[in-house]
């Protein structure tokens, strides 16, 4: 015969259970698309964990990535309840996820950009005009699943010269971040690059591009980029009203060492319908069907 269980350890049991989800259930955790190098993003994106914990009352942990691809499956499995997308990434993820919102983005992610940009041995200039000698040239993109390093650039390239980028280069390479492109087209690996404009400026001011190897030969018309997106089940999880709370914080942030590392002069508030461009331009080039 089994011997029952005694009631005092039974709630002992059942209180430890009880702990362990309350105590899994608070910990709130969000990531990044990986678009600039590892180091710097841990050191941003712990900040804006710690400026949550303040604001929420409840634990926030970033959690990093290795890509885009991975930024999305981890919201899709729900790894994490939040994340910092680029905008194509952002629509990926919240129509993987339905219910899910975009709930802020940064003041320039309204009218975002992207440039061309070149190395010194092409004698390519800027110009307001598409630089058709691009043709022909070694090329490298971002990140396959980057709005600005990718989607967009691509997009105005097969809508300027009605091919793809496999036809038009010699070449064509992911680098994988925005740093990366930089990095590539000034040492000569690519003659051409893509990149966020924003990163090229923050990249540019701290030093690290030498104006005499690379320089910007074309910027692209605007579009929206990047965006902080929720589970739509963040409610459900932490309680009604979560996501508005969420958003009122993010919008509040007025530290501007922590602004300027995005860098964004301030967050504002954003929701789904604003990224239909970017849907857009993803199903016209077979990116979204």
């Amino acid at each position: 015969m089994k011997k029952a269980v005694k009631p005092e350890i039974l709630f002992f049991l059942l209180f430890s259970v009880l702990v362990s989800s309350l105590s899994q259930a608070a910990e709130f955790t969000f990531t990044a698309i990986p678009d600039q190098d590892t180091a710097r993003l841990e050191q941003r994106f712990s900040k804006v964990a710690d400026y949550l914990t303040d604001a929420l009352g409840f634990e926030v942990r970033y959690v990093p990535v290795k890509s885009y691809a991975a930024s999305v499956q981890a919201f899709k499995n729900n790894q994490v309840q939040m994340a910092w997308f680029g905008g194509l990434s952002g629509v990926q993820a919240r129509l993987a996820v339905p219910g899910s919102v975009a709930v802020a983005q940064g003041m320039e992610d309204v009218r975002f950009r992207s440039y061309l940009i070149a190395h010194h041995s092409t004698d390519l200039q800027k110009s307001k005009q598409f630089p058709m000698e691009i043709v022909g040239k070694t090329f490298t993109f971002g990140s396959k699943g980057s709005t600005s390093g990718r989607l967009m650039p691509e997009y105005f390239i097969r809508e300027k010269l009605g091919k793809s980028p496999e036809e038009l280069f010699t070449r064509v390479g992911f680098s994988g971040d925005h740093s990366k492109t930089i990095a590539l087209v000034q040492s000569g690996s690519y003659q051409i690059g893509a990149v966020n404009f924003k990163v090229w400026q923050k990249e540019l001011e701290a030093g690290r591009i030498d104006p005499k190897k690379v320089t910007v030969i074309w910027e692209t018309p605007e579009y929206p980029d990047y965006n902080w997106t929720v589970r739509g089940s963040v409610d459900q999880t932490y309680g009604a009203g979560t996501i508005e709370k969420i958003q009122q914080a993010l919008l509040a942030i007025d530290d501007k060492a922590l602004l300027a590392a995005f860098p964004r002069q301030k967050f504002i508030a954003a929701d789904n319908s604003m990224y239909q461009p970017i849907l857009d331009t993803g199903r016209a080039i077979g990116i979204f069907r």
